[in-house]
């Protein structure tokens, strides 16, 4: 007998990003595999298709090739579980339209684990990167995975601060596990599958479609606990998410933003709307009911670079907020090629990191830790 599971990854190939049509057409069939042995006519008495929709279904049907193209996702080591494997997420499995299946590189977290998502603007502020990615930071190393959508901005800067505490995180993606998107996020990419998963319900080979992504959102805020958005213009995919977690039932959070900035009206709106406000990592876990904020192994002590005098001074009056070079040249005294002698220095020693419009900020967590 073929195990059922190749007939739900099948659905998945002909009826990609369309979950509630696989669970309509196995409520009716009885099971997916009877539904994928299902003649043209049953598909549009029993199944509900038009004709025309039945008989292109039909054909792709016969051009796929099941267990080849399983053998594909072994030679790529991409794993596919169905809703009805142990593995999948069991917050992601009592949401109204879960995925059938999900394809997944790298390994998804134990189950029992907290996981909360960090959304928000493909289009950050030097702040919205700088929150997201001590946002991410921490809640790795308080152990909750940190899960997004490794879009640009605030998403890969959250990927990236679990990455760098060490910690756990899953990326979920508008297209599939073998696809780069986008392209400049081939290295997180890969940094994900190692400490963590990258997951789609799309099939291999998908492309980054524009529909794709409102789809995939209901999976970002169906694996988590709680989702924060940190920025977000007044209409957002990361607004869309947080409307996704209150359909879910879980909590929305949100980060402040200046009143003048676009990107923080988002978060702003849904904070007047009753989102529970974040100014720290504290009130995400106490959210969660999680008081341990760095257990066990995270608590040992750095030892800090050597600094040259002017290392010191630079280092001494930045902070988490990003500074202009031109305002750090004023309030230290020093000359401008000095602090930007400095500057250089402490980016190689991990301790300051420098954004667009020579900005400059402390590295949350510097690679020296």
């Amino acid at each position: 007998m073929v195990d059922e599971k190749i007939y739900w990854m099948g659905w998945q190939y002909l009826l990609p990003g369309s979950a509630k049509r696989i669970w309509n057409l196995v409520e009716r069939f009885g099971s997916p595999g009877a539904a994928w042995m299902a003649s043209g006519e049953a598909l549009v008495t029993r199944g509900g298709f038009e004709p025309r929709a039945a008989a292109s279904l039909v054909r792709r049907r016969s051009e796929l090739d099941l267990q080849e193209e399983l053998a594909r996702l072994r030679e790529q080591n991409i794993t596919y579980i169905t809703f009805e494997d142990k593995d999948y997420p069991q917050l992601l499995r009592v949401i109204f339209d879960p995925p059938p299946g999900l394809f997944v590189r790298g390994t998804l977290p134990p189950p029992g684990g907290q996981a909360v998502a960090v959304v928000g603007s493909r289009r950050p502020t030097p702040y919205g990167v700088a929150v997201a990615e001590k946002l991410g930071g921490e809640l790795a190393r308080a152990g909750v995975t940190v899960v997004s959508g490794m879009a640009r901005g605030i998403d890969s800067a959250a990927h990236r601060g679990a990455l760098a505490a060490g910690g756990r995180t899953m990326a979920v993606l508008g297209c599939g596990v073998d696809v780069v998107y986008p392209r400049e996020n081939k290295r997180l990419m890969e940094d994900i599958i190692e400490a963590g998963a990258v997951i789609s319900e799309f099939p291999p080979g998908s492309p980054p479609e524009a529909w794709h992504f409102p789809v995939r959102n209901r999976i970002i805020s169906g694996l988590s606990r709680a989702t924060v958005v940190v920025e977000a213009a007044e209409k957002s995919g990361a607004l869309i998410t947080a409307d996704l977690a209150l359909d879910q039932g879980r909590d929305v959070m949100a980060v402040p933003g200046p009143v003048t900035s676009p990107q923080s009206r988002g978060p702003n709106q849904l904070i007047k709307q009753g989102a529970r406000l974040v100014e720290s990592v504290a009130d995400v876990l106490e959210e969660l009911g999680i008081t341990c904020l760095f257990p066990g192994k995270h608590l040992q002590s750095p030892v800090m670079p050597r600094l040259t005098a002017e290392e010191e001074t630079v280092y001494g009056m930045l902070s988490g907020d990003p500074v202009p070079v031109d305002i750090i040249i004023e309030n230290t005294g020093l000359a401008a090629q000095q602090v930007l002698s400095a500057l250089m220095f402490l980016e190689v020693k991990g301790l300051v990191r420098q954004f667009p419009g020579r900005l400059y900020a402390r590295r949350e967590k510097p690679t020296w830790f």
